[in-house]
């Protein structure tokens, strides 16, 4: 079979939705011919094969950073997909398009399985239907509602990865609309050791830690000023990823006065973000949604309990009490309280 992918954002580019996508392709290139069109910027390269995957990329303008696209580049991908459309399938044949996130990548993904006469799989992601951080969520505007509507209209079929982005793909767009539920997964990590001298942490610290985009529906300003009101001098906050939001929230830890508490480590490749999960106890997220939350699942593949908020994708799989606590979403006391506990309770967070 000869498969398209088409996702504006792919790894080394992105977040969640370009890993999952590249897991998948991967995976399905063991026994299929699979080309993924998505964005270029930042050096990379025109064409490429990766894991047997042919990525080809399309150039963007305005992309200023790895983990984050702005909104002029999102523009542009959609303009350079439109536009090369025809040439890109010019003496290319495929038997399906597997299109990523509704907006921005659905017009070219729509475009390109109605030139080619295929049929498009529609993978919503979650955040592209509904930011709560963003006030150009699509959710919000008429305008890109009714696009929204209209390429789910069209799509041959549509893929939900967690009930919660189901569920809003109905309550904001079609009430009646068939999608399929598909959660996702992750390679189990190989065993790493983390080495905590490496990054100055004590043997009798409690290590918080939470990996994502430094972006502002992670919540990450919230987390920090909760942390700042723990007041154990034995505690150390791992805060892994890069994003937009760095500078800011390097001068929250400033101002709550846990500075020298909290490692920013920036990007890192995935030998050293499974080192880092190793070495802590806790994996931890304010974040205000999330269409699924990968991080969780790398969180719990290294043996950490999960303290975070009850209202997005990670409801499917997470459960409260037993993989450790989903407290009601921006209740900073409650979320408090629940760190004290796991934090004085180790053997509850073996457990």
């Amino acid at each position: 079979m000869k498969i398209l992918f088409c996702n504006y954002e792919y790894p080394p580019l992105g977040g969640g939705g370009g890993v999952i996508n590249a897991l998948l392709a991967e995976e399905l290139a063991k026994k299929h011919d699979v080309t993924v069109l998505t964005s270029q910027r930042l050096g990379l390269p025109e064409e490429t094969v990766a894991n047997g995957v042919k990525i080809i990329r399309l150039p963007v303008l305005f992309r200023k950073q790895q983990s984050a696209a702005s909104l002029l580049s999102l523009l542009s991908f959609v303009v350079m997909g439109l536009l090369h459309c025809r040439q890109f399938m010019k003496n290319r044949e495929f038997d399906v398009v597997n299109t990523h996130f509704v907006l921005p990548t659905g017009p070219v993904g729509q475009k390109l399985a109605t030139f080619a006469g295929i049929p498009n799989v529609l993978t919503v992601h979650g955040g592209d239907l509904y930011d709560p951080s963003k006030t150009l969520s699509p959710h919000r505007h008429l305008i890109f509602r009714i696009i929204v509507r209209w390429l789910l209209k069209k799509a041959a079929s549509v893929i939900g990865q967690s009930n919660n982005t189901i569920q809003n793909t109905h309550d904001y767009y079609i009430q009646d609309l068939p999608v399929r539920l598909i959660p996702l997964g992750i390679n189990r990590p190989p065993k790493v050791n983390g080495n905590r001298d490496k990054y100055k942490i004590k043997g009798d610290e409690t290590v918080l830690v939470t990996v994502g985009r430094l972006v502002k529906r992670k919540g990450l300003e919230q987390l920090i000023k909760i942390f700042g009101q723990l007041k154990n001098k034995k505690l150390r906050l791992v805060i892994i990823g890069s994003g937009p939001q760095e500078q800011s929230l390097k001068q929250t830890a400033i101002d709550n006065g846990v500075a020298e508490k909290i490692i920013f480590t920036g990007f890192v490749k995935q030998q050293a973000k499974l080192e880092l999960l190793d070495m802590a106890d806790i994996y931890v997220s304010t974040s205000q949604h999330e269409g699924f939350g990968l991080v969780f699942l790398e969180g719990m593949a290294a043996g950490l309990p999960v303290v975070c908020y009850d209202y997005g994708g990670q409801t499917d799989f997470l459960e409260n009490g037993k993989t450790g606590y989903l407290v009601k979403l921006n209740d900073t006391d409650s979320f408090k309280n629940r760190l004290i506990q796991m934090i004085n309770a180790p053997d509850a967070r073996k457990k």
